[in-house]
């Protein structure tokens, strides 16, 4: 037993029609969970918040849909404090599906053990959510299965701050290409630039947006790797080169809209150019993780990777911290922290 007698969690009270609020969310006091045979209790030390936790609340994904009065769903790493698994002792340290709480139940079979990264660098547990976690698999998966850049080509990459767009930009460049960020506002683009390495960022915001684009892309994009859709996609697709490759990985720009939009003039570009626009999502890669993970520790051990994380501490800020997140305030991989970091 974990010997705790208070577990606060948060709840969604309503789900949300437009823009993301506070008032969606209630935090309350908990039961303390309890596990069964094929669970395990743990205690959440850090929850990942991602746009994706938006989308589920949307309606049904690749998950099935959030509804009102659940507990909010997130990835986490945790602390194993009671086991009903064998292969699980107290101690462990997991990553998981989980919920906004300190404390939770959850499925023995979906827990993942968080081994240290085959890396010469010594890196903090954070890094098991952020690079070698669904941040940086991801943008991996999502650039090298999907994208397919070759040395030499011009990759775009949006959201470029992000958890996944930074990560996305740098892989490129250790791949040999020519990246261009996308971001929001004058201050990030230069961060995205002078602080990731970046050959160039340009901001969507900006009224001239598609004609600086083109600008910093003469030769025009091979490969998009989308984080916003939209009008930004739009946007980008008209600067695609023929046989270019658009990989669909999220849709930040829409998640709180009541009436999202998309790019027009499809299939007419695609047919015209010959495009390939392939969504995924990291599992559908998960047999190929540990060539992801020896290659992002490769780059991080010769200072070819940057690793940036803005972790916002108490499990009563995930709600601001993910709508902040939305509104784009971050820079690098948010993540929520719960609790101390265990031995790990």
């Amino acid at each position: 037993m974990t010997g705790e007698s208070r577990n606060r969690e948060i709840v969604i009270a309503e789900l949300p029609t437009g823009v993301l609020e506070a008032r969606h969310y209630d935090l309350r006091e908990g039961e303390m969970p309890g596990a069964g045979e094929g669970d395990l209790v743990v205690r959440n030390v850090l929850m990942s918040i991602d746009a994706a936790n938006r989308a589920w609340m949307q309606g049904a994904t690749y998950r099935g849909a959030v509804e009102a009065g659940d507990r909010m769903p997130t990835y986490a790493l945790a602390e194993v404090v009671e086991s009903g698994d064998e292969r699980f002792a107290p101690g462990a340290v997991v990553a998981t599906e989980s919920v906004w709480a300190d404390y939770a139940r959850v499925p023995a079979a979906g827990a993942q053990p968080a081994t240290r990264p085959p890396c010469r660098t010594a890196v903090p547990l954070s890094h098991a959510l952020s690079l070698f976690g669904i941040a940086g698999k991801t943008a991996y998966h999502g650039l090298v299965g999907v994208g397919r850049p070759r040395a030499g080509e011009t990759v775009v990459v949006s959201a470029a701050a992000g958890s996944v767009g930074m990560f996305a930009g740098q892989i490129a460049r250790a791949l040999g290409c020519r990246v261009v960020g996308i971001a929001g506002g004058p201050e990030k683009c230069a961060w995205v630039a002078d602080t990731l390495g970046f050959d160039a960022c340009v901001d969507y915001r900006d009224r001239g947006f598609s004609r600086a684009l083109r600008g910093v892309c003469p030769g025009g994009i091979d490969v998009y790797f989308d984080n916003v859709g939209g009008p930004v996609l739009e946007t980008v697709l008209f600067q695609m080169n023929e046989r270019g490759r658009v990989v669909c990985c999220g849709a930040v720009s829409q998640y709180n809209e009541s009436t999202p939009t998309g790019p027009r003039n499809l299939p007419g570009l695609v047919v015209v150019k010959r495009l390939r626009l392939e969504g995924f999502i990291v599992m559908d890669f998960a047999e190929r993780d540990a060539d992801a993970g020896h290659a992002l520790a490769c780059w991080l051990d010769a200072g070819r990777l940057r690793v940036v994380e803005d972790i916002v501490e108490g499990l009563e800020n995930a709600p601001s911290a993910l709508i902040g997140l939305l509104a784009g305030e971050n820079r690098g991989k948010r993540m929520v922290r719960v609790g101390p970091d265990p031995e790990w």
